[in-house]
């Protein structure tokens, strides 16, 4: 049992010197990184100009590619007058060619191997500039090729073998020297003392080595990344300059679209019939008074009599009063003038009443009736509840007629809101019908005066001003109520704010090919705007479109 201890106290060492099966030469090479161009890049109040190239021989043509773009939005500057001189070798010439938007190709011939400062001259819409790119390192190979051999060449004493096979000899020769001694609890004390120090030390030494380059790179990720300047320009990632403004605070509640008093209506037949004739189509535009549809009326024999019979009625007073008339008419010299009048006005009335009574009874006097249905409004005929021949019901509706060009919004304003109604600045609404995202301004007719019975939310109508027919009835929309209150922050684009890990956060352009992520916390916000307390400082280029494509780079790095 005794021996069974020793050895493992000898072969401890190595086994310290393992480190649990990790290669650490393996991880230096992991941590190395490729780089496949050298860049330099400047900038001024109108301009972001990157250079990038690769190992240019001296006294051989070389090629460098110029990256311009507008230094607040990153908008690559197209169609720009450049002129290049090297700084303190005018003989060397340089020439531009565009390739593509904001992308140019310089060449040229640099005689020495040295670091060169080249001047650039530019001029474009945004401006002329003048700015200098410096340190244009002319020979110098890429790190990638040292650094590859760097972490591919090893020393032979660095090998964990050797120290393995010192500390077993260490360990044989500790272990003949106690099997000589007599009091082995005391020097087994002293072999472990001495067999942990110094694997201790190694082990920290190669955890410190191996894990702090590779290890803390793999775990996590880190917030600043890299977008190469070809990738921005081909997803048109654009940025803008944030600052401390004005924001108006708003409060977004629910509406539902509704007919004006005078823009729906509803055509029905007052009496029982049949539909003979349609003059209008679903979906056509009418106007007040246009003939929308003729109904055939039954007429039973009962009716028919009761029309003779007032028919003759009509017919026995007319003739009556025109006789009586008449007859004063011819003693008028002798007759009361009084009499005279009483016998005219009789006379007219009848005449009336008999026109009425021929003009509603003229085509009716057989068993049918013809009911004439016209257009109270304009408006557009929706759909049709009864086709040619069918019979309605006196009430029935037949269709109706909706008016858009003026329409009514009805919205459910919850109670810590019912304050913002008395400090209103504007009210907007945007329809998602037909992809239409222009806003529209509303004007509160009247507060609340009723309480939904289901959320106890107060319903307050808007009128909509000039919908443009782009509203429809009963349609759900967002309303954005304006206050007149402002709050004076840091304010970023709606759209520059998306969510990392459940986090909001945006996205911050650090240098030309640089990017870091930044989380948030969102103060008051509108449709457009939101101010930001936390995570973002005034003149900072914040992402604020295709925020997506980079998120999709961070999350891969």
């Amino acid at each position: 049992m005794k021996n069974s201890i020793f050895i493992f106290l000898i072969l401890l060492p190595i086994i310290s010197l393992a480190h649990d099966g990790e290669d650490h030469g393996n991880a230096k090479k992991a941590a190395a990184t490729s780089v496949g161009y050298f860049s330099s890049e400047t900038i001024s109040d109108k301009y972001e100009l990157l250079m990038k190239y690769a190992t240019i021989a001296p006294g051989k043509e070389g090629t460098l590619r110029l990256f311009i773009s507008n230094y607040n939005t990153n908008r690559p500057v197209d169609s720009a007058t450049i002129e290049l001189s090297v700084s303190g070798n005018p003989n060397i010439k340089l020439s531009v060619n565009r390739l593509d938007t904001g992308i140019y190709e310089i060449r040229g011939i640099f005689p020495e191997k040295r670091n060169y400062n080249i001047a650039i001259n530019i001029s474009s819409l945004l401006g002329a500039d003048l700015l200098l790119f410096k340190d244009i390192a002319i020979g110098k190979e890429l790190p990638s090729e040292s650094v590859a051999q760097e972490t591919e060449h090893k020393h032979w004493y660095q090998s964990s073998w050797l120290y393995g096979m010192i500390g077993l000899l260490i360990g044989l020769l500790f272990m003949f020297l106690v099997m000589k001694k007599r009091n082995r609890k005391i020097t087994a004390f002293l072999l472990l003392m001495l067999c942990l120090i110094p694997s201790a030390k190694y082990y920290d030494a190669q955890a410190h080595e191996g894990h702090d380059e590779a290890g803390a790179r793999a775990g996590s990720l880190s917030s600043a990344f890299i977008v190469e300047k070809e990738s921005q320009f081909l997803f048109s990632i654009l940025t803008e300059k944030v600052s401390l403004n004005d924001l108006n605070q708003s409060v977004q509640v629910l509406g539902t679209v509704v007919p004006s008093p005078q823009g729906r209506a509803v055509i029905q037949t007052p009496q029982t019939g049949k539909i003979v004739s349609l003059r209008v189509n679903v979906g056509q535009r009418v106007s007040a008074g246009q003939v929308l549809a003729i109904v055939e009326q039954q007429v039973d024999a009962g009716t028919q009599i009761d029309i003779f019979t007032q028919r003759n009625t009509v017919d026995a007073e007319y003739n009556a009063a025109k006789a009586q008339y008449e007859r004063l008419q011819s003693i008028e010299d002798i007759a009361a003038k009084k009499d005279v009048t009483e016998a005219k006005a009789r006379y007219e009335t009848a005449t009336r009443n008999k026109r009425l009574f021929d003009a509603n009874t003229s085509t009716n006097m057989r068993s049918t009736k013809m009911i004439t249905l016209t257009a109270p409004i304009n408006g557009i005929v929706g759909t049709f509840n009864y086709s040619m021949g069918a019979v309605l019901n006196s009430g029935e509706t037949l269709f109706d007629i909706t008016n858009l060009d003026k329409v009514y919004l009805e919205a459910q304003v919850f109670a810590p809101y019912t304050n913002e109604l008395k400090n209103l600045q504007k009210v907007t609404a945007s329809s998602n019908i037909q992809g239409d995202t222009a806003q529209y301004l509303l004007k509160m007719l009247s507060s609340a005066q009723t309480v939904s019975e289901e959320n106890q939310a107060q319903r307050v109508i808007f009128e909509i001003i000039r919908p443009n027919g782009q509203f429809r009835i009963g349609e759900n929309i967002n309303v954005r109520l304006f206050t007149k209150n402002r709050v004076r922050q840091i304010i970023v684009p709606a759209q520059a704010v998306t969510e990392v890990n459940g986090k909001p956060a945006v996205f911050i352009k650090d240098n030309a090919e640089q990017y870091s992520i930044s989380y948030v916390s969102k103060g008051e916000s509108n449709n457009k705007r939101i101010a930001i307390i936390k995570g973002t400082e005034q003149g900072e280029r914040v992402v604020m479109s295709n925020v997506y494509q980079m998120k999709t780079i961070y999350l891969n790095q």
